[in-house]
């Protein structure tokens, strides 16, 4: 296996192994251990021995010629002036050492050929001097290896340096498959980690590398360390498809993997927390321009979701579920955008305190995988005897709200700051999903509250809208990408190690070959998944009623909510006379009743048709309540009325002093919007 490590010319280069343990190679042998640690410093004594072997046979050729004198004097000139050119590039001891040893050996071995290699003190010059010189490069490597006793900059070759941090020194690497991770110390009192941050383009030019390349993760109890992390290979430029989830059946405690890093390690994630761990719950904004691959990442991430068994998704997606629809059959609630997502994200407001209540009732402090199994913990009890109550459990709950642009411009840029900030301890995770998460469509409050970040592709501008200021710093970059390389991210979450942070991973691509996988993957969702608690179920069921209506069929068997409302608008009986029911007792060959006032063409400046009388009109605008709550409209607004007004002939005046009198009867209640009103149940609002 090849690996890289910084040579003293201050590039990346490649060497084969590291240092073998006694029994490693060579055969096993101590004898192939000990050749191994020698070999990298026998260059030198190969070099004196052929100097001696070379001035003995220039002797026997050119011992009595004048002309090979001049010749080898001027050979000897010109290489030692060649080596201290060449060397311009190095470190000044390197090139100084370098000089002097060639022009040590050229002058002895000028000497012999002329001379011979016996005569007078030249053999002695050669028995002293050469094992000197050789053993001079020994030290020199030895050094070379032990940068804490090295002169500063003797690691890096000049590297640093030429990029404007002289006097700063690199340690030994550790050196991994397509990684190396070097320890920078910095000059104290001269140098800080932001100039490190500020040279990492420099550094990666040094090294005729990308920026993404390089980074640095400052050590945080330190202003002057830390480390210097190099990925030479572009290992995210292969394209992987989708193949299915990574742990069918697993809990969603678990990590989800969505892809891979540059090094080649798994990009995961993780939803709820850990408090053996110390890791919190979290929630996500996916964020990434057009065509930086973010539907694929939120495929990656929903797919692994949905193969978990104690978790349910409500999704919703303004976009009729364009890119799940193979997925939507797993979900527990979807939602297309408009009224239908007004009701989620005030379901959701009301099923966090009755969640939280639940688990605070059962001595869970955060949500774990016990908390989705039956209850028969005595100490995870809400009986005040201390017996085990046997509770149905609590699964976690994931609310999705893709395009969420849409969402934030109907519904205000602070519709999830209370979501944000108190999901995470009822047991549920938020993501969002959008384009530019600018401050101008999300409230800095909401952006706050959302931990984790997946940042794709994305404008150079708009980088510090999605990720820290210190991940920028460190060498993250995804506006170099824009949407030239779909898929590629950064990912910020907790239980991430920090210092991967600015690593560049990339989610996996998902083509028509994916489809049937999903298909599959929704319907083992389907039989196999967890279903809403009752806890759950009663707080959003108050408060979307009919629009809510989960996965469970009659028989028990789970079903999309989309299909079976598809059944019920299709349940009807097929046979007898097609009339409606409120027309089945009218005799056809009855004399049609006169003309009453207002029903006659109208004259101008009248109004058409006949006004219903004030107790005829409230119960007109009670059942248009009971019909939207059948439909699962909950919340609306003058505007949803519009065809109703024009058809019993009231203005939209009239209705909204209806919908204010609704609201002081409880049957409505206010939103978050001027003009929005939510529908309570019939049920509950008795």
């Amino acid at each position: 296996m090849r690996h890289t490590d910084f040579l003293d010319n201050g590039m990346v280069a490649e060497y084969s192994g590291a240092g073998l343990l006694p029994g490693e190679g060579g055969g096993g042998s101590v004898r192939g251990y000990l050749l191994h640690r020698v070999k990298p410093h026998l260059p030198p004594w190969l070099g004196w021995g052929a100097t001696g072997l070379a001035g003995a046979l220039g002797n026997w050729r050119w011992g009595e010629s004048a002309a090979a004198g001049v010749g080898l004097t001027l050979a000897s000139v010109g290489l030692t002036g060649a080596t201290w050119l060449m060397g311009k590039s190095t470190s000044q001891q390197r090139r100084l050492h370098s000089a002097v040893t060639v022009a040590a050996g050229s002058a002895w071995l000028t000497a012999a050929c002329l001379a011979g290699p016996t005569t007078g003190p030249i053999d002695d010059l050669y028995l002293m001097g050469g094992p000197v010189v050789a053993l001079s490069w020994n030290v020199r490597m030895v050094l070379r290896h032990n940068p804490e006793g090295a002169p500063s900059g003797s690691a890096d070759g000049g590297l640093l340096e030429k990029v404007g941090l002289a006097r700063a020194q690199i340690g030994n690497a550790k050196v991994e498959p397509n990684r190396v991770t070097a320890p920078v110390a910095l000059e104290p009192g001269e140098q800080t980690n932001d100039d490190v941050s500020k040279a990492l383009a420099r550094i990666a030019s040094a090294l005729d590398l990308p920026k993404s390349a390089v980074r640095y993760t400052p050590d945080p109890d330190s202003e002057r360390r830390g480390d210097l992390v190099i990925v030479p290979e572009d290992m995210l430029s292969e394209v992987v498809e989708w193949e299915g989830p990574s742990n069918l059946g697993g809990s969603i405690a678990e990590p989800l993997v969505i892809g891979r890093y540059d090094d080649g390690a798994p990009l995961l994630v993780w939803l709820p927390g850990d408090p053996e761990a110390g890791r919190n719950s979290t929630h996500i904004l996916i964020a990434g321009g057009t065509g930086s691959g973010k539907g694929d990442t939120a495929l990656n991430v929903l797919t692994e979701i949905l193969s978990r068994r104690d978790v349910i998704v409500w999704f919703s997606d303004p976009k009729a579920f364009q890119d799940f629809a193979p997925l939507r059959s797993g979900l527990d609630w979807s939602a297309e955008g408009g009224t239908q997502t007004e009701v989620m994200v005030a379901a959701v407001e009301a099923v966090i305190p009755a969640r939280t209540r639940w688990l605070g009732a059962h001595g869970y402090r955060q949500w774990v995988p016990a908390a989705a199994e039956v209850q028969n913990d005595p100490e995870h009890t809400c009986r005040s005897d201390g017996r085990a109550c046997g509770c149905p459990g609590m699964p976690f709950l994931v609310t999705w709200f893709e395009e969420a642009a849409n969402t934030l411009r109907n519904l205000g840029d602070d519709t999830f700051t209370g979501i944000a900030q108190e999901a995470r301890s009822a047991g549920m995770s938020l993501v969002v999903s959008l384009q530019r998460p600018s401050y101008d469509q999300m409230s800095t409050s909401t952006r706050a509250s959302l931990p984790s970040v997946i940042a794709l592709g994305c404008d150079p501008r708009d980088e510090g809208f999605s990720l820290p200021e210190t991940v920028i710093d460190a060498g993250a970059h995804p506006g170099a990408w824009g949407n030239r390389r779909p898929g590629y991210c950064y990912v910020v979450s907790p239980g991430i190690d920090e210092d991967r942070y600015p690593s560049p991973g990339r989610t996996r691509r998902f083509t028509i070959r994916a489809v049937p996988v999903m298909e599959r993957l929704a319907a083992w969702a389907q039989r196999n998944g967890a279903h809403a608690d009752p806890v759950t179920a009663g707080a959003v069921s108050g408060v979307a009623g009919r629009a809510y209506t989960g996965r469970t069929t009659d028989d028990g068997a789970p079903k999309p909510s989309a299909l079976r409302a598809v059944e019920e608008e299709d349940d009807m009986d097929r046979g007898g006379l097609l009339v409606d029911p409120e027309d089945a007792g009218i005799d056809p060959e009855e004399e049609l009743p006169g003309a009453e006032e207002g029903d006659d063409a109208p004259i101008f400046g009248q109004e058409t048709g006949r006004k219903p009388s004030p107790e005829e009109a409230r119960r007109l605008f009670s059942d248009a309540l009971a019909e939207f709550e059948t439909e699962g409209r909950m919340i609306v607004g003058p505007k949803d009325f519009t065809d109703w007004c024009d058809q019993h002939n009231l203005s939209r005046s009239w209705v909204s002093l209806r919908l204010k009198d609704a609201a002081l009867d409880g049957r409505l209640e206010a939103t978050n919007q001027t003009g929005r009103w939510r529908i309570v149940p019939a049920l509950t609002a008795a």
